[in-house]
């Protein structure tokens, strides 16, 4: 119990300072560090081919943003983005690999292998639990190492359980 309690307060922490909207971040003048010092550590860090490098601030299983702070090769910030708006998944197109959509939207909330179908479902929440009890996920399809199709889904509440999440 204290275990939830404490994961939702840093979630709704997390969501009142983002680097997006962050004023104590400048493109060109704040450092590596100083996005470090305010966020903490990364779920993932990318290469760039420049030599830069991007930091994945990824909020899955309940939030639905993922920040990439991309940098550049001495450390400066350049560009923060959030991964999961829907231009962004709108880029996702079939034939990617799984490598490049991880790279693109972030760390998946889960993955879900259906072997009649030989699918290889990844989701991201993209509206938590809405005031109808009911949350919106984004779905990569993948056959054969490559994606099929994308959807969404509505996730509804299981109401005979409240206050446990899937």
């Amino acid at each position: 119990m204290r275990l939830a309690a404490l994961l939702l307060c840093t979630a709704c922490l997390a969501g009142c300072a983002t680097p997006d909207r962050d004023a104590r971040l400048t493109a060109g003048a704040s450092r590596e560090a100083d996005v470090m010092a305010l966020y903490g550590q990364p779920r993932r860090i990318w290469p760039e081919a420049d030599g830069g490098r991007t930091l994945e601030y990824a909020s899955q299983p309940m939030g639905k943003h993922c920040y990439m702070v991309r940098l550049s090769g001495d450390g400066r910030l350049v560009s923060v983005e959030d991964t999961l708006t829907p231009a962004a998944r709108a880029r996702i197109v079939s034939g990617m690999t799984p490598e490049q959509v991880s790279r693109l939207l972030g760390t998946e909330r889960s993955r879900v292998l259906y072997r009649n179908s030989g699918e290889d479902v990844w989701d991201w929440t993209i509206e938590p639990d809405q005031p109808g009890g009911y949350g919106l996920r984004f779905n990569v399809h993948f056959k054969d190492g490559v994606v099929l199709r994308t959807s969404q889904s509505m996730v509804f509440r299981d109401r005979r359980f409240p206050g446990l999440d899937d």
